[in-house]
């Protein structure tokens, strides 16, 4: 029997009520928290009225934490005991950090994910990322008086898996339930989007503190599809402030020994003169350096744009292999959205509006327009959302796959699939009575192995003993709309199983993302040959053993001659794999097949007379 739900008559049934979700844009510079509030997305303020947190923490000896504003103070009197620009340090091993002018921070020695040795203890990036969402959710829960359902928190669309993992894993720290990891470019383009029903293809340049991506979307009747994602995670707002740093030191020569606490002045002091330069020609560059000296030194516009150049063009080469990847060209681009504090700079406007040929959209505060977009998609995932309602179709950067014999990297899921997705692909074992086989995911676009980023391995076992061949494993790869994997394998016939989610070694260098691309371009007929002569070895492999395993039964069959051409081609074929000519191994392993024939032929009559052996005609029902 079911219940009904009786209403008087006119009256309309009371609606469920809203709970209470946020968008949270982690920057590497500055950090923002957004909401829908009557149905108006709005930026939530703290209690100065101020919209930006500064991603900045310091840890005290005592043990207390400042975040944002009152961390910043301390960026230049305790830079080892002050995070900025932690982001860069999600998901990174040590060892694959790039070294720059006077990073202040005490490395721990261990392995995993890079850490830090604080006056406070050893604290990781999650941590201090932790922290700053730490000041968010408060900053959230005191304007809107509750606590939180769930957050939809953005991240560069470019961060692997590592990264992302490591993203939930500060947002859990922080006591936030995290509703969905959503790319940065495609939270901007659902803010466009929806505030002017835009429909067609759209560009967005997203040039943040420490990492840029360019994505192109395809806008159609409340759909937005990812068509493409190209960047570069090492390239951000932080490199122009160094680039000003490096001039500024170039040009003191041997008048300045700075210390770290100095160099952090100095970038501050640039990252000032940088803004400054976004309205003005020309602008001082000031710092008081810990001895008391005082640098000032004069910048123009069109001297510090010289000095960028560089980081600007590299920009454009991410922008042209994403059109290239969509196979769309810049006039079937109808808008381009700058999101970011770093595109406010006039050289980087100036670059966008010729590479694309028209006017970039500004109608949206770049700063904010990440929060404001993943406010919306955390509104709909709370359920608070009506009739227009509208869907996300994201894509993976790079494709999956595992590793097969010879080194080989097969994928399953190709770059740019829309997301979530499964897909799986069965293969089979190498060696009669195999039970147990060994699975290693990689990600990458390079045929072979070695040359991709290994993910995770995991081990299949219980596998019933067959001949090489027969068993058939279904290798099934799932990634959920945060772009996270889990693997899993299976052999069909006795249902044995084995799962992983894939939470990969941190490490992944900066612009190792952008690098496996453009390798994959670069060395794509390389790769072909690769894949050709490690296919052409495992089948000579395959056909020695198998004709080794045939001779050690049964080479009695064999005259002294047949057995030694069979002998002498599996030495030639032997000899030929060494070498480095697929189309050679094919050669010789052909001639090894054909003069095996005869072999093959005489076992087949040696299995046949022994299974009739004893056998009566009427009982063959003959």
């Amino acid at each position: 029997m079911a219940l009904l739900q009786i209403l008087e008559p006119g009256a309309k049934p009371k609606a469920p009520p809203r709970k209470l979700a946020v968008g949270i844009d982690l920057g590497t510079t500055h950090s923002l928290v957004a909401t829908v509030k009557d149905g108006q997305t709005v930026v939530l303020e703290d209690e100065q009225g101020r919209v930006l947190l500064p991603s900045v923490v310091h840890y005290h000896a005592d043990h207390r934490i400042d975040v944002g504003y009152d961390a910043t103070v301390w960026q230049s009197d305790d830079p080892a005991n002050t995070f900025v620009s932690v982001k860069r340090y999600m998901g990174r091993a040590r060892q694959d950090l790039p070294e720059r002018t006077g990073t202040p921070y005490k490395f721990v020695d261990a392995p995993g994910m890079a850490q830090f040795e604080t006056q406070a203890g050893i604290v990781s990036p999650v941590q201090v990322s932790a922290e700053i969402l730490k000041a968010l959710k408060v900053r959230a829960e005191q304007d809107l008086g509750g606590e939180l359902a769930g957050a939809v928190i953005t991240v560069p669309a470019y961060f692997d898996d590592a990264q992302r993992q490591a993203t939930k894993d500060a947002a859990k720290l922080a006591g936030l339930e995290v509703y969905r990891l959503l790319n940065e470019p495609t939270a901007a383009a659902v803010a466009y989007g929806l505030d002017q029903g835009a429909e067609g293809v759209y560009a967005v340049y997203d040039l943040g503190g420490g990492t840029f991506d360019i994505s192109i979307l395809k806008l159609t009747r409340g759909v937005f599809e990812v068509l493409a994602t190209n960047g570069d995670p090492a390239l951000g707002g932080d490199d122009f402030d160094h680039a000003i740093c490096d001039w500024l030191l170039k040009e003191t020569g041997n008048e300045l020994s700075p210390t770290t606490g100095d160099v952090r002045r100095l970038l501050t002091a640039a990252r000032a003169a940088k803004e400054r330069l976004s309205d003005q020609t020309q602008t001082q560059v000031t710092a008081r350096m810990s001895n008391g000296a005082a640098m000032e030194r004069p910048l123009t516009r069109e001297l510090f744009e010289g000095l960028t150049e560089g980081l600007v063009k590299r920009t454009l080469s991410p922008v042209r292999k994403a059109l290239r990847d969509a196979g769309l060209g810049i006039e079937d681009v109808k808008g381009v959205v700058l999101v970011g504090g770093a595109t406010r700079m006039p050289c980087i406007r100036k670059a966008v509006a010729d590479f694309f040929q028209q006017t970039p959209l500004i109608n949206l505060d770049p700063d904010r327009v990440v929060a404001l977009g993943a406010a919306l998609q955390a509104n709909a995932l709370a359920g608070n959302r009506g009739d227009d309602d509208w869907l996300l179709l994201d894509v993976i950067p790079l494709s999956l796959g595992i590793e097969t014999m010879g080194g080989l990297a097969e994928k399953i899921v190709p770059r740019n699939a829309t997301l979530p997705i499964a897909r799986a692909q069965e293969f089979t074992t190498w060696k009669d009575g195999q039970t147990a086989m060994s699975i290693h995911v990689v990600q990458g676009e390079r045929e072979l192995v070695s040359e991709c980023r290994s993910l995770a391995r995991f081990e299949l076992h219980g596998i019933p003993p067959m001949v090489a061949g027969a068993a058939r494993v279904r290798v099934t790869f799932q990634v959920d709309a945060d772009g996270l994997l889990s693997v899993s394998a299976a052999e069909q016939i006795s249902g044995v199983a084995a799962h992983i989610e894939v939470k990969p070694s941190y490490g992944l260098q900066d612009g190792d993302i952008t690098r496996m691309i453009e390798d994959s371009y670069q060395h794509a007929q390389d790769d072909i040959e690769a894949r050709r002569l490690q296919e052409q070895k495992v089948e000579a492999a395959r056909l020695l053993e198998a004709t080794e395993a045939a001779l050690t039964i049964d080479s009695g069959l064999l005259t002294a001659e047949e057995l030694a051409v069979l002998t002498e081609g599996m030495q030639a074929l032997r000899v030929t794999t060494e070498g480095s000519d697929w189309a050679a191994i094919k050669q010789a392993a052909d001639a090894l097949n054909d003069a095996s024939l005869p072999f093959a032929a005489k076992r087949m009559d040696q299995s046949i007379k022994t299974a009739l052996t004893g056998q009566k005609l009427e009982e063959l029902g003959v």
